[in-house]
């Protein structure tokens, strides 16, 4: 029998609703669609996309002051440890389905692989769920940066008082820019990200090295390692601890994000998990470092949480160096590999929309799945993620209350995308696909993955708990509303479109209708 005949046989047991004379026309790549997109990126510009999608430490620095309410400098740092260990689980979790499934879909093309006879409805929650997260993830690093850009401003202007609308003027730029970047450089891309990477490592170690000489005073060992300091209204420290550890898993919770340029990266298979490694290696050891010499750099705890800067961050610069311009060397240093992540997240929440158009999962898919033939993208989707953006950055310029409902769930939705995914894998007892290049053998797998089901299934609900008591409007937490609200429209949506959707297909990894490329 011929090879292209019996795998195309194969992928029609495994999907019903496909012809078995779809694949036989031409070699497809692992998410069963025909190769679309140019494979510009390569081992080390992906790395560095990763590294700086990822974007550790500047994401722990830009919430720090939010963190030490929950325990402190020693709060911050022990919550960061265990925060990154489960999610190393995760990123393992992560990356041997990445391997075994390698396409731009990433969570939403496994689900819907995993969860087996249930695959459509799991696959197409955790790719709209996914999705959203991004969006969100979007929105909040375009808000982080324009907050970054206001304080260098107020750095050097005493008196100058932020307005939101400020803030919302350099929102819209930090959206449009790295949107027109995405649009129009697309060969240009792997440069940018090469750069990002660069300067994201070396940032993190000149604020390192000035941040801990710079100094007049230190902060005490005991401050930074021992003085426990529970400022949230809970009673209980270990439930603060806890709760706590939402801060660091904002800053380490993206493993998926590389996986959705496996069609734009060659040998996918192997690259995309040695790409997830680099991103929580790179990412711990720099963060942990720099945690440790921002906190010995404070000399007055109260004056950064009481700071005049929209970015507080600023404040613990200025501590470090007294004086403007330190200060804003050093939030210069965090704003360019921010703006760098700005185009890494463009490209994921874009793939990720066009993934979900191709398989007739949202409006108007026929518009969003195309594919620029002249900048060879899908040009589309990434417009659609700009205008979406932007309309969040509306949301912030009337309530910041509001805003921050939606881009504080970033985690909380990831988190149920990823759980979408491995939770039926170990159901099924991690059979049913074939290994990738990258895959944990025996009990290892099992255990790994088991953890890492029981964290998400058990953080969803402590990070939906109010911040700190007492609760006011402007301080609760709007995660389990949002994400209530959004799981609602999503199921509204599916019943709406469950007859024209598709769904991703499964092709084994030594199926002949394969491209060389594509694994």
């Amino acid at each position: 029998m011929d090879a292209k005949v019996k795998d195309s046989e194969l992928v029609k047991e495994r999907n019903p609703q496909v012809s078995s004379t779809t694949f036989t026309e031409a070699p497809v790549n692992a998410s069963g669609h025909h190769q679309e997109l140019d494979r510009n990126f390569n081992l080390l510009s992906i790395c560095a996309l990763a590294i700086t999608s990822g974007n550790t430490w500047v994401a722990l620095g830009g919430s720090v002051t939010v963190a030490i309410y929950d325990g402190g400098p020693p709060g911050v740092l022990y919550e960061f440890i265990a925060v990154s260990m489960f999610y190393w689980l995760i990123a393992a979790s992560i990356a041997e389905l990445a391997s075994a499934m390698p396409s731009a879909g990433g969570v939403y093309h496994w689900a819907s692989i995993t969860a087996g006879r249930h695959g459509r409805i799991c696959g197409f929650f955790a790719g709209h769920i996914n999705f959203l997260a991004w969006i969100f993830g979007l929105a909040a690093t375009a808000q982080i940066a324009a907050a970054q850009v206001v304080s260098m401003y107020a750095a050097f202007h005493p008196a100058f008082v932020t307005q939101r609308w400020h803030v919302f003027v350099a929102y819209l730029i930090f959206t449009w820019i790295p949107c027109f970047l995405v649009l129009f450089a697309n060969k240009l891309l792997p440069m940018f990200e090469s750069i990002g990477g660069f300067l994201i490592i070396s940032g993190v170690f000149i604020t390192i090295v000035v941040c801990a000489s710079m100094p007049d005073v230190h902060a005490t060992n005991d401050f930074v390692w021992r003085d426990w300091q529970n400022s949230t209204g809970y009673t209980s420290n270990g439930f603060v601890f806890l709760l706590g550890m939402l801060n660091g898993a904002f800053a380490v919770g993206t493993p998926d994000v590389v996986s959705h340029l496996a069609e734009e990266i060659p040998r996918p298979t192997k690259n995309i998990p040695k790409a997830i490694l680099a991103q929580f290696v790179v990412g711990f050891i720099s963060s942990f470092a720099y945690l440790i010499s921002l906190f010995y750099s404070i000399s007055d705890l109260n004056s950064v949480l009481d700071s005049r800067y929209l970015f507080p961050l600023a404040t613990i610069y200025d501590q470090a160096t007294n004086s403007a311009s330190g200060t804003v060397g050093l939030l210069v240093l965090a704003f360019l590999p921010n703006f760098i992540a700005l185009i890494g997240v463009f490209i994921t929440s874009s793939r990720m929309f066009w993934t979900l158009a191709r398989d007739n999962a949202t409006p108007f898919a026929s518009t969003f799945a195309k594919v620029s033939k002249t900048y060879k993208n899908p040009f589309n989707s990434v417009l659609f993620c700009a205008v979406i953006s932007t309309i969040l950055g509306c949301i912030y310029l009337g309530s910041s209350t509001a805003f921050n409902a939606f881009v504080g769930s970033f985690v909380v939705l990831s988190s149920l995308s990823y759980l979408a995914a491995i939770l039926p894998h170990l159901l099924n007892r991690r059979s049913g696909i074939k290994p990738g290049w990258f895959w944990m053998p025996g009990a290892i797998g099992f255990v790994v993955n088991t953890v890492a089901c029981l964290y998400i299934i058990t953080f969803i609900v402590i990070f939906c708990f109010p911040f700190s008591l007492p609760v006011s409007a402007s301080t609760m937490n709007y995660a389990s509303l949002m994400i209530g609200g959004l799981s609602l429209f999503v199921v509204g949506f599916w019943f709406l479109r469950k007859g024209a959707y598709e769904g991703p297909k499964y092709i084994p990894l030594d199926a002949e209708i394969l491209a060389a490329d594509a694994i």
